[in-house]
């Protein structure tokens, strides 16, 4: 009997660290399960006098002053310095946000509150404040599914059937098509809305699918129908209004703001050669972020993979480098346009008569960690070692 208690108790330490390794079960990010997230570092500093009034008081400081552009020295004041100075030593310095989090919005007041401490009043570009992920589990799609559609039908259109067979992605891009239908019932602030909830509640893989089809150039109906899965017609905003007042509008909402600040921070090339600061996935998740924000980018064509901010930099006089530089972020961007194209060639692959089995698990294999990314090996090396632990007990 002793024996037997021993081996379960090591099965159970094994169990415990290989589900972490096998994926199993990763249900939506909550506060707790983030290293330092800032609902937890503000409970924290709450309970430490000196840091809770220091955060309040410069709570009053931001919200009292407006943000800056990258061409403006920010104005702080001297006891805003002062309390600054205080939050230096607290956690909250060190604290991120998830996309996906139910508590995002509180979680980003915070951030965005301490934010001047983190440079004690010397202007930065914004930091973003999500912490990274890596999708761990692969994807099935059963394309068998789409032999109601005509062989030669483009990938767009399968992309969107995929979609529609799956329960939880039909349901969502309903929801945003009906908010974003065209004409008098056209509400934009609902459909940005409807957009954002799509892209964060659907699976990724369902979403950039539909987002990332590829198409080739003389399909003029395939590029269309690509253009038109973010409903530019009502998500997109009236007229060409200038980058910068996007940027303005964008910075004056937290949500926008962050996710500015995110794609900026991995979707940056680094050099003069076009080095990324980041992996693919990551800026693709980031540019996703965008749509249904103040600064939702698109396609700007039928015949192209080429996106763009819906905006003009005519008229901005002596701003006309920042606002260029802010423009050709999106429409100039190596790093961004690499990370699109890699995407489009892996949806062709899907259904390149290559892959000779219908049910397909896609992986992606852009995480140079290892410990983070599923292994085909590992259900295999569990049983095998399951087997091996039970096997003396009978």
């Amino acid at each position: 009997m002793a024996r037997r208690a021993n081996l379960l108790s090591a099965l159970s330490v094994l169990l415990l660290l290989l589900l972490p390794l096998l994926g199993a079960g990763d249900p939506l990010p909550t506060e707790g399960r983030l290293m330092n997230s800032c609902i937890q570092a503000r409970r924290k500093c709450q309970a430490n006098p000196t840091c809770n009034a220091a955060y309040h008081h410069l709570s009053s400081c931001t919200s009292s002053v407006s943000t800056p552009s990258p061409a403006e020295e920010p104005s702080v004041s001297l006891d805003c310095l002062e309390a600054a100075q205080h939050l230096r030593n607290s956690s909250l310095m060190s604290c991120t946000c998830h996309r996906r989090m139910k508590n995002q919005t509180a979680c980003l007041d915070i951030y965005w509150t301490v934010h001047p401490a983190r440079s004690l009043g010397d202007y930065e570009l914004d930091v973003s404040p999500y912490e990274d992920t890596v999708t761990r589990k692969p994807w099935k799609m059963d394309i068998s599914k789409l032999n109601i559609l005509k062989p030669d039908s483009d990938l767009c259109l399968k992309f969107a059937m995929l979609c529609t067979l799956n329960d939880k992605c039909d349901r969502l891009r309903k929801a945003y098509g009906e908010a974003c239908s065209s004409g008098p019932h056209c509400r934009r602030s609902t459909c940005l809305q409807q957009l954002r909830a799509f892209f964060e509640k659907a699976s990724e893989p369902h979403a950039q699918g539909l987002l990332l089809c590829p198409c080739a150039p003389s399909d003029l109906g395939c590029g269309q129908r690509r253009r038109n899965t973010i409903a530019p017609s009502c998500a997109l905003p009236p007229g060409t209004p200038n980058c910068l007042e996007l940027r303005r509008l964008c910075h004056s909402d937290r949500l926008c703001r962050s996710r500015l600040a995110d794609f900026q921070t991995h979707c940056h090339p680094m050099d003069i050669l076009g080095t990324c600061a980041t992996e693919q996935s990551r800026c693709l998740q980031a540019y996703m972020g965008l749509i249904g924000t103040a600064m939702t980018p698109n396609f700007i064509s039928n015949v192209n993979a080429s996106v763009a901010l819906s905006c003009t930099c005519r008229g901005t006089g002596n701003l006309q480098e920042e606002c260029e530089r802010l423009e050709e972020s999106f429409s100039h961007n190596p790093c961004l346009m690499e990370a699109i194209a890699v995407k489009m060639r892996l949806h062709s692959q899907l259904f390149s008569q290559d892959w000779a089995d219908s049910s397909l698990p896609v992986m992606e294999r852009q995480n140079k960690n290892l410990a983070l990314r599923p292994q085909p090996w590992m259900p295999s090396l569990f049983s095998c070692t399951l087997t091996l632990i039970l096997l003396p007990s009978f």
